[in-house]
């Protein structure tokens, strides 16, 4: 059954071998899709055509963040309950939106994030431990663990966006989704990872997401927000020594 409390955001930059498929299965699990085009230089909205969706065109390419934060702004219009985020390229199954509903039931006002890290086997090493990475550093900003900070299959609720400050330059567009999960936290909204698939599809485009210098630009935005806090080592106690100490005692 649709559910009719959420909307879907769907970015997409030269999607066009994937995007129809992507949308079409989307919008089986909600009525409610956004498809935002960030200037595209192939076929994408062709293949759009005759879609019931709501797309928004950029003229040039903006960068992932701002495709994103444009989206959200148009679904924030609408009565609704909280923001569903999936990637173009099909590395997310629409099908498993109900895995992020169903565990929003017990996180009621949080970020559900759809954590692709414990299918280790199917993700090719570079993005792996460059994830792996990433995860360190935005954890101990953020003062909690975190399973794949770099997943864009996730479940936003709307109250994250009151008074939301955040960049959506083009030099922030992996940077995002990396600072909304720390900038959440000061807010006492936590993100709770939900096992899902990696998929990694034949046809589809090489990934937008460049190991080493997005995982640079990730670690500069973190070290940034760690010194205007004094380091902040609560977080670091709470995200990765706690933890460990844990585990070892297991």
């Amino acid at each position: 059954m649709i559910q009719k409390n959420f909307t879907v955001v769907i970015p997409a930059y030269n999607e066009e071998k994937t995007i129809r498929d992507v949308v079409e299965r989307a919008l089986k699990q909600c009525e409610m899709v956004i498809v935002v085009d960030d200037g595209s230089s192939d076929e994408t909205i062709s293949e759009l055509k005759n879609l019931p969706i709501d797309l928004i065109k950029h003229k040039t390419n903006k960068g992932k963040a701002a495709s994103l934060w444009d989206g959200f702004q148009f679904a924030l219009k609408n009565k609704i309950d909280f923001i569903v985020t999936l990637d173009g390229d099909a590395q997310h199954a629409p099908e498993d939106i109900g895995l992020l509903i169903d565990d929003r039931d017990r996180y009621q006002n949080h970020i559900i994030i759809g954590a692709r890290l414990a299918d280790k086997g199917a993700i090719p090493a570079k993005r792996y431990y460059a994830n792996k990475i990433a995860n360190f550093w935005i954890a101990w900003a953020s003062g909690y663990p975190i399973s794949d900070s770099q997943s864009g299959f996730r479940l936003y609720p709307v109250s994250l966006f009151n008074n939301l400050k955040i960049s959506i330059s083009k030099n922030s567009s992996f940077i995002f989704e990396s600072e909304i999960i720390i900038r959440a936290a000061k807010k006492g909204i936590y993100s709770h990872a939900v096992a899902i698939p990696a998929i990694y599809r034949d046809d589809a485009r090489p990934s937008h997401f460049q190991g080493v210098r997005d995982v640079t630009l990730i670690t500069l935005m973190v070290g940034k927000s760690l010194i205007s806090r004094g380091m902040y080592p609560q977080g670091l106690y709470r995200a990765v020594i706690k933890p460990a100490v844990l585990n070892f005692f297991k």
